[in-house]
């Protein structure tokens, strides 16, 4: 209580916002309950008159290129769903496993971890997750082990490139590297990570691996379905707009626009989907809490948080520092989620170059999985779980989380240390 005393009116109010925002986020209401909060919030926060005209335009500058990417990406990896993008390379690793749970396992964490890097991780653990749970079914056993795969590979995967996650995109604006800079640092880090990742999942799921194999039901390549080839075309082609529009300093945003108009036309046209199912995946809503959150979080960054977190901030990007680094963002996303501590930290770690925001990376992708509330995807996921019949309590998730995190976090800094 003496805090908020101590506490101006504006930041008491700021802090409040950042609560409510948090609240919805994880409740995650209908979309117009999303938005109605998210532009109260908005308000009240404009309403307090710490944020100037010019703080306002840089906030909408800043995120307006990653809301468009955010809305973009979202249509894309829907279209995609729908076309059977998803379920057709969930059954290629499904028709190679050889009725082996192993060799399963492998294939569709192998499997999360590319739908992530190229769709980014809410696809993996709204769209993948459940073709991945019924590709396990088909085998029997325990599909523990194969859901897990796709959260840690959801939030740990999406280390290796500007749009594979939020965090990385709001960052990368503040990174002097185009997109295949980025790709080419952190690809040793994200191998390594892969590494320490697969093989303690491998341990801690031994016994449901381990496990009497079960010839599969006979799946069938059909059931499957076959490669949508414009699909697979037009999301070639955007990855190869990111590489080749980045150095031109054209914004992702851009090839990942385009690429949802011609998947979107092109499902309109098929009978695919609707309009208004295309309105739907854009989730608009969500768009509109992220740039509520950003204009909080630049309220509570004139106020005390950022002073006390400057405190924390080394002062430099040797080992121990970069390990510092990591854990201190993912000790914040912990708290307050990791888009909302990429909005609170990447700022403050700027000044001290790539090496350290890049650390600071490490902890709102690997870190985020910590805790529930480390990034929106966990609770995705445990959603998406509790949709297709599996239920994942707090015990099991942390048995999980409490040890890959810390060693992959280890994994992560070591490397990016030795290649900085």
């Amino acid at each position: 209580m003496r805090l908020f005393v101590a506490m101006p009116l504006s930041d008491v109010l700021a802090l409040g916002c950042l609560l409510t925002l948090l609240v919805v986020a994880v409740r995650h209401p209908s979309g117009r309950v999303e938005a109605a909060f998210a532009v109260g919030a908005t308000a009240v926060t404009l309403a307090t008159g710490v944020l100037t005209s010019d703080d306002v335009r840089r906030v909408v500058e800043e995120l307006g290129p990653v809301l468009v990417f955010l809305v973009a990406i979202l249509v894309v990896a829907d279209v995609c769903a729908r076309a059977g993008l998803f379920r057709w390379a969930a059954g290629l690793v499904l028709d190679r496993s050889s009725a082996s749970r192993t060799r399963l396992f492998t294939g569709l964490f192998l499997l999360a971890a590319l739908v992530t890097v190229v769709f980014s991780l809410d696809a993996t653990v709204v769209l993948l997750t459940p073709i991945a749970l019924a590709a396990a079914r088909l085998l029997g056993g325990s599909r523990r082990p194969h859901a897990h795969a796709c959260l840690r590979m959801a939030n740990s995967a999406s280390l290796l490139l500007p749009v594979s996650n939020l965090t990385n995109l709001l960052a990368f604006n503040h990174l002097d590297l185009t997109f295949l800079d980025f790709a080419r640092i952190m690809a040793p880090v994200l191998v390594a990570v892969l590494v320490v990742e697969y093989v303690v999942l491998r341990l801690l799921f031994r016994h449901d691996l381990a496990s009497a194999e079960t010839p599969p039901a006979s799946p069938g390549e059909d059931d499957w379905g076959a490669a949508p080839l414009v699909p697979l075309c037009v999301v070639g082609a955007m990855l190869m707009g990111f590489v080749v529009t980045s150095p031109a300093g054209i914004a992702p945003a851009w090839p990942a626009g385009v690429a949802a108009l011609v998947l979107a036309g092109w499902g309109l046209a098929g009978g695919l989907l609707r309009l208004p199912e295309v309105a739907h995946a854009a989730h608009l809503s969500f768009a509109i809490l992220v740039l509520a959150l950003g204009f909080v979080v630049a309220a509570l960054a004139e106020g005390f948080l950022a002073d006390d977190l400057t405190r924390l901030v080394p002062g430099s990007t040797g080992v121990w520092q970069i390990l510092a680094i990591a854990v201190l963002t993912t000790l914040v996303a912990a708290a307050v989620t990791n888009l909302s501590a990429t909005l609170l930290l990447v700022p403050l770690l700027a000044p001290l170059g790539t090496t350290a925001v890049l650390a600071g990376l490490l902890g709102l992708n690997i870190g985020a999985g910590l805790t529930w509330t480390g990034s929106l995807a966990n609770l995705l996921w445990r959603r998406t779980l509790g949709r297709n019949g599996l239920s994942v309590g707090s015990a099991e998730f942390h048995r999980v989380s409490l040890v890959v995190t810390p060693l992959s976090l280890l994994a992560g800094a070591l490397v990016l240390a030795a290649t900085t």
